[in-house]
């Protein structure tokens, strides 16, 4: 295959990568998009094709996976279409980078094809991902396993977390590129089906049991416009329609949006404070309120604050946004282009306790730090619920909202506990421990979603591990495949 053939192929094979993630969720895309790249670098000719090959896979994969970058920076960024749309590549180009050093190393074992495919392939994008999971903060999104969580692999995530089932779906490919090549077919058959079968097997146990009786718990939407949530013009509605949305509810939990007051908690009048606080202590529970919060001059946190029967609590937000809410030295230029308020946020304590409310103990995270696993799974096992709250109004309408319920979804799986998310403009949602969306709010309406929540007490073995036994499992496979290439380098 020609070198542009195999740039072409490879960048088709990750665009339609990307349909195996939400929305839609086409698990098979998954399978075939990765046997294509497979078989690209098992027949690349030299490590610097393998290399090419992994970068066009990637930019296929992350330039349609992320095109929503471009919104952020355009439309509410006011940053020129052309810059957004150079940006936006780089940035992709950069991820890109990721399954191009993947590629490169592969090509450097010289282990058998079969080997390769199935050991060698899974075990170094698996470990490769995990890296692009926290080098420079990390970026984890889009991560292979991401989508399995409507398959019998997703019994996989209270083990090892997102990152074995990215390792059992490369290695599903592997087998797969086995079979159409005719490599061991029977074997391979066999082992696909085993793979999924103890998969299957590993989802009907239950991790966690429930912790006190159910109660209500409610999601507000205020579906407030990106452009309009910082116009001085807008303010008043904003707070009549949470107002409203709260007093109509009877929950024992409310939940309002990440910075659903677009201003900071000393700014905002006191009386209203008074009044969302009396609503959570008529309802014999708590409020949940996401606001910007000053603690001193020059420090500035991403908060959500409690109100209500409880003591009043306050989670700051741990890993931020680059760029949306911190400013990596050198790149202050950037922030000077763009129009995003409030772009240089402090770091929240890594430890932070959950806040006891509503006769729970919730873990809070908010935005896309429920992108990182093992940091939720630090909260366990005291927390007996996950709450996130997001506003991915700056990416329109778009994959993202899709994506990031998704991820959602993994976290539920991976800590056995229930999850509830609320977004200003969607999705609203609430999940099961299992995984499964319960009950969900259609995007960009004002509503209110209300179900019944279960606290969730016990620890899942990723809980207590974090992601160590999917890389341990990655590096086994590495290790094996090593030797055989060794073993057969001596004969």
């Amino acid at each position: 295959m020609t070198g542009r053939r195999a740039a072409a192929v490879a960048l088709l094979a990750g665009a339609a990568t990307v349909g195996a993630f939400a929305p839609l969720g086409l698990y098979p895309l998954a399978l075939l998009g990765f046997a294509a790249l497979i078989h690209l670098w098992i027949e690349a000719p030299r490590p610097a094709a393998a290399f090419r090959a992994g970068f066009w896979f990637g930019l296929g994969l992350f330039g349609c996976g992320v095109s929503w970058v471009y919104v952020s920076l355009h439309r509410f960024g006011a940053m020129p279409a052309p810059l957004a749309a150079i940006a936006t590549l780089a940035f992709c180009a950069v991820l890109a980078l990721y399954p191009a050093l993947a590629g490169w190393l592969q090509a450097r074992v010289p282990a058998p094809q079969a080997i390769r495919a199935v050991f060698l392939i899974p075990a170094l994008w698996t470990l490769i991902e995990w890296l692009r999971g926290w080098v420079l903060t990390g970026f984890p999104w889009l991560s292979a396993g991401y989508s399995g969580v409507d398959t019998p692999l997703a019994g996989l995530a209270p083990l090892g977390g997102v990152y074995a089932l990215s390792l059992a779906t490369l290695v599903l490919a592997g087998l797969l590129w086995c079979m159409v090549r005719g490599r061991a077919r029977w074997r391979a058959a066999l082992a696909f089906a085993a793979v999924l079968a103890a998969g299957w097997a590993l989802r009907q146990l239950h991790w966690t049991t429930p912790y006190g009786a159910p109660f209500r718990a409610a999601m507000l939407q205020g579906d407030v416009p990106q452009d309009l949530k910082f116009d001085p013009r807008r303010y008043s509605k904003t707070l009549e329609t949470y107002a409203r949305l709260a007093e109509q509810s009877r929950a024992r939990l409310i939940v309002l949006p990440e910075t659903a007051l677009p201003r900071f908690l000393d700014s905002i009048d006191p009386g209203y404070l008074r009044q969302l606080a009396a609503i959570g202590r008529r309802n014999g529970g708590d409020l949940l309120l996401g606001v910007p919060y000053r603690a001193a001059p020059g420090e500035y946190y991403n908060s959500v604050l409690s109100l209500g029967s409880s003591p009043s609590q306050i989670y700051n937000k741990v890993h931020l946004v680059p760029f949306g809410e911190f400013v990596p030295p050198g790149f202050g230029w950037i922030v000077r282009i763009l129009s995003i308020p409030l772009a240089d946020f402090s770091r929240g304590a890594p430890d932070q306790k959950p806040l006891a409310v509503a006769g729970q103990r919730v873990a809070v995270d908010i935005c896309y730090e429920d992108a990182y696993g093992a940091a939720i799974a630090r909260a366990l096992p005291a927390a007996t619920l996950l709450v996130n709250v997001s506003n991915v109004a700056w990416f329109g309408d778009s994959l993202a909202p899709a994506q990031h319920l998704e991820i959602a979804r993994l976290r539920a799986l991976e800590t056995g506990r229930m999850m509830l998310t609320a977004t200003n403009t969607g999705i609203t949602a609430a999940i099961g421990p299992h995984g499964r969306v319960l009950a969900r709010l259609p995007e960009f309406v004002v509503g209110r979603l209300e179900v019944e929540a279960q606290g969730y007490t016990g620890t899942t073995p990723y809980a207590r591990t974090g992601d160590w036994p999917a890389l341990a499992a990655a590096l086994a496979l590495l290790a094996l495949a090593y030797l055989v290439a060794r073993a057969g380098r001596s004969r």
